[in-house]
């Protein structure tokens, strides 16, 4: 208000000072002009009283600042994550909600809602047909954080699931820090980026797939490459982890190619033998909207789900037999806008023993000889966050036993999900 004052008062005297200067001189013009200036100067006065807040409407302001500030949240490290409140660790909440009709028009695998061809039902056994079934279980959620340090972040993950029961079933929790991991997630055997998107939750026949214990270190380099060394949890009753080594790179081509091995133990009582398995696979953008994608493993045994659909080893003479098994998996998927794709996939396993050798006879031809599975889906999204997706299934089980003991399966899988991350 002071310096409102001291304005007024200066602005006054020179005023008046120009109008005696103006009367002396008898400058009408001049003292006209004056006037007009000081009219100006009046209504941009009145203008900025009228726009300039009360004290308590500035004290009113402050509160609400102080208060948004204690309220805000603050964004986090990683994308869709913020920072929990005096730390500076970020934190991501992740999951989904699911629910999955599946009917099936052939005989289904007991015990599992979803695709399980190792143990389709053969065609000899007369299987009741026609069965339908709803769960809700695979439903999940999990939680990301994130932690600078002087060497790099330390990032956690813990996710669990309700599949197989209504009780939580761990699917991942571990912890990564400079390179090295230690915890439960996928082997290091797995080819997840290769794998095809299926509406059926255990997916195609085939792959590598299971999520042991275990202690990884991986080294990537600048070119893109990265290299991955895993002590992971073996077969129950085994001595020593398995071991595995896997290799990767990416192009900024769109493709990528991976390479991966596998020793490991298998034990059945007292008798014991080493197994090993081999994998290798990739992908390659064919167009803006079209990827083809695929893997190949040849592994001895399955005991740990080293590959889904594998015979597990048996024992004779007490000595302990593994399976030779060749898995195939293959994906062509089509993005055809923002709200619609769709895949085709085929995932198959070959056993190599035959009629004479040692794996077939003790097996007294009750193992699986070959399963072939296809896989069609679309998925839709017609808002964010919404999957609504619907895949047709085809499968067949052959095993050792008379050409009578093939399992057919088919299937249509309808499903509904809400992320939300």
């Amino acid at each position: 208000m002071k310096v409102k004052k001291l304005v007024l008062a200066m602005l006054a005297a020179g005023m008046s000072a120009g109008f005696m200067a103006s009367a002396h001189a008898d400058d009408a013009a001049r003292i006209k002009a004056l006037e007009d200036q000081l009219q100006l100067l009046q209504k941009a006065i009145a203008e900025l009283k009228s726009t300039m807040p009360t004290q308590k409407q500035v004290s009113d302001l402050a509160d609400q600042v102080e208060l948004q500030g204690k309220e805000a949240v603050v964004l986090g490290d990683m994308g869709n994550s913020f920072r929990m409140p005096g730390s500076e660790t970020s934190v991501r909440v992740y999951g989904y909600v699911e629910g999955d009709l599946v009917k099936d028009f052939k005989a289904t695998a007991p015990g599992d809602t979803f695709t399980n061809l190792p143990k389709q039902p053969l065609n000899s056994e007369n299987m009741p047909t026609g069965s339908m079934a709803m769960t809700g279980q695979i439903s999940r959620f999990g939680f990301e954080t994130s932690t600078p340090t002087a060497l790099g972040p330390v990032h956690t993950q813990l996710e669990g699931d309700f599949y197989g029961s209504n009780v939580l079933r761990l699917r991942h929790a571990y912890g990564e820090y400079a390179g090295w991991l230690i915890g439960q997630t996928w082997s290091t055997f797995m080819d997840l980026d290769d794998g095809p998107e299926t509406v059926d939750f255990n997916g195609p026949i085939g792959m590598p797939f299971s999520r042991p214990t275990q202690i990884r270190y991986t080294y990537n380099t600048p070119t893109g490459a990265s290299f991955k060394v895993a002590l992971e949890k073996p077969a129950d009753g085994a001595t020593r982890p398995n071991l595995v080594l896997a290799a990767s790179k990416s192009y900024d081509w769109g493709g990528a190619f991976n390479v991966r091995l596998i020793s490991h133990e298998q034990r059945i009582g007292d008798a014991s033998k080493t197994g090993t398995g081999f994998g290798v696979g990739g992908s390659y953008k064919l167009t803006d909207s079209l990827t083809v994608m695929g893997q190949y493993a040849a592994v001895d045994a399955d005991d740990g789900n080293i590959m889904w659909g594998a015979n597990s080893p048996i024992t004779s003479a007490g000595a302990v037999l593994l399976d030779k098994s060749r898995g195939y998996v293959l994906g062509l998927t089509n993005t055809f806008s923002s709200q619609l794709r769709a895949t085709l996939a085929y995932g198959s396993v070959e056993s190599q023993w035959n009629t004479g050798d040692a794996y077939f006879d003790a097996s007294s031809g009750a193992a699986n000889k070959s399963l072939k599975q296809w896989h069609l889906n679309f998925y839709y999204t017609p808002i964010k966050n919404v999957d609504l997706g619907a895949e047709y299934i085809i499968g067949k089980r052959t095993t050792y036993g008379s050409s009578s003991d093939v399992g057919d399966m088919s299937r249509l899988n309808l499903q509904g999900r809400y992320s939300f991350n």
